[in-house]
């Protein structure tokens, strides 16, 4: 067997072994990193007929986006007191748009969990981050992990759709071998 065989083989078998192993998403920081940055997201609605899908929020939000006041972080529940979907007044069929910054203050491997109700598209430093699109109770998306090279800001950017019947939107995240905690609020900031 010649060398170049050998190095082939050998790294088939490497790329094979690894195969079952999820590797963590790696984040990349805002460049530059922004200054004089506001508290919370920035929000962006629209209040569409109907909505039952990302599909439907990205065309509604075309056609017609009002700004919002904007989000404290995401860490939103509707309840009997507060029944709104996130900050946009409006209980049902709703459609935002979510911009701005997450920042981590120090590097490592982080755990990510979202809870929605109903769909989200959800990016931060240019990874997809949490990805869901049917009607659905307050559940989660599915833990993710994430490599954060350094400490900073890294853009977070959401498009989010709720239909009928209460809402949330809530992240959770942990340091390396930590328990997860909604993500504090003055984590977000936007511009």
């Amino acid at each position: 067997m010649t060398l170049y065989r050998i190095a082939a083989v050998a790294a088939l078998v490497a790329l094979c072994a690894g195969a079952g192993e999820a590797r963590p998403l790696k984040l990349k920081p805002a460049k530059p990193q922004p200054e004089n940055v506001s508290a919370g997201l920035a929000v962006e609605y629209a209040f569409p007929d109907d909505v039952k899908s990302l599909r439907d929020a990205y065309i509604a939000l075309g056609m017609g986006a009002e700004p919002g006041t904007p989000l404290a972080g995401l860490d939103y529940l509707s309840s009997d007191s507060e029944p709104f979907a996130l900050t946009s007044g409006q209980e049902t069929k709703v459609a935002a748009r979510i911009k701005g910054y997450l920042r981590f203050d120090t590097p490592g491997t982080y755990t990510l969990e979202v809870y929605s109700n109903d769909g989200l598209e959800l990016s931060i430093g240019g990874s997809e981050v949490a990805k869901v699109d049917e009607k659905r109770a307050c559940d989660p998306i599915g833990a993710v992990e994430v490599h954060v090279p350094k400490a900073g800001w890294y853009e977070l950017e959401a498009l989010y759709w709720q239909r009928k019947g209460g809402s949330c939107l809530i992240m959770e995240w942990a340091a390396e071998n930590g328990e997860l905690e909604t993500v504090p609020a003055e984590a977000f900031g936007y511009k």
